[in-house]
């Protein structure tokens, strides 16, 4: 018998073209007046901008192979980090399901605790960290962790809050520390998004970026805010390995706070990240955002979608 070439069919199978089919039918669409039309009883196919919609919805409802986590820093306080925090974990949440923490990992008055819901009780990461062995052990149940994150009602994650009442002095947390606390959300959470403190030269702040993932620099339009992020990128980029390699792919997020300025303002700090960052998303300004508990419900339309097209660029890198 001759041998068989290279690529030869050696089974009915393989010569047959199976019955199944892995093509996708594109859903009608459901806004505008194609929407209207499609509800009327003619099915009509979504423009390209409810397309994009649809294929950012997708990126950030994706289950990734193992936990990822994602830091959102800047060295300046009131860039954002915290109102990005929030709302990233929303966006994942909502689309991705359950599974995503957001975590204040704040030597300082960190305020995220502040701007989200508290569960029926006080406990902060100073509880959880006496019984991260006991929470990471076999017998260990995922409900025992609410009696120290606070579950967020309408969007679906939880938290793990500082204790901003107390100076860095009362609740020295340092690298081990992290590496504890990182440990017990790796294993009940998929997605871990963290936010910093603004010391970038603090254990706590250096051990978050050794588990970091996806790197996040968060800005408003304001020069200084602008130039400390910028900063930020350059020096992890100059540290080499791990550190330049989150650098390289980070992303940026600038947020509209001050509703002074304008999307002219916006764009001038988004370019200038575009020459540092992987992708930029741009935040118009909202009232929502200012001031007390952030819930992505009560953002306005554009501002929702904003966050959403800044989750997806997130993901992309996950």
């Amino acid at each position: 018998m001759a041998p068989k070439k290279p690529g030869t069919p050696t089974s009915r199978r393989e010569t047959r073209q199976s019955f199944l089919t892995q093509e996708q039918v594109e859903e009608p669409a459901t806004q505008g007046w194609r929407g209207t039309m499609t509800r009327l009883g003619i099915r009509m196919s979504p423009n390209d901008s409810e397309r994009a919609e649809r294929t950012d919805v997708q990126a950030v409802s994706q289950h990734w192979p193992g936990p990822r986590t994602i830091a959102i820093v800047n060295g300046k306080g009131g860039a954002g980090k915290t109102p990005t925090t929030v709302l990233l974990s929303a966006i994942f949440a909502r689309y991705g399901g359950a599974g995503v923490l957001a975590w204040d990992n704040n030597q300082t008055r960190g305020t995220l605790g502040w701007r989200t819901e508290q569960g029926p009780h006080e406990a902060t990461l100073l509880e959880l960290l006496p019984q991260s062995e006991t929470l990471l052990g076999t017998g260990a149940q995922s409900a025992d962790l609410a009696h120290f994150v606070h579950h967020q009602t309408r969007d679906r994650f939880d938290v793990l809050r500082s204790k901003p009442m107390e100076l860095a002095s009362a609740q020295r947390v340092d690298g081990e520390d992290v590496d504890a606390i990182h440990r017990v959300a790796s294993k009940y959470y998929r997605l871990i998004f963290i936010d910093s403190g603004n010391d970038e030269s603090d254990p706590m702040w250096q051990r978050m970026i050794d588990h970091t993932d996806q790197l996040v620099v968060a800005t408003t339009t304001r020069d200084d805010h602008a130039e400390a992020g910028a900063l930020l990128l350059e020096a992890l980029a100059d540290r080499g390995d791990k550190a330049q390699t989150l650098a390289q792919n980070a992303i940026a997020v600038v947020t509209q706070a001050d509703s002074k300025a304008t999307s002219a303002d916006v764009k001038r700090v988004a370019d200038g990240y575009r020459t540092l960052a992987r992708d930029v998303a741009s935040i118009p300004f909202d009232p929502a955002i200012v001031d007390g508990i952030l819930r992505y419900d009560a953002l306005r339309p554009a501002t929702q979608r904003a966050w959403l097209a800044a989750g997806a660029a997130v993901a992309r890198g996950l």
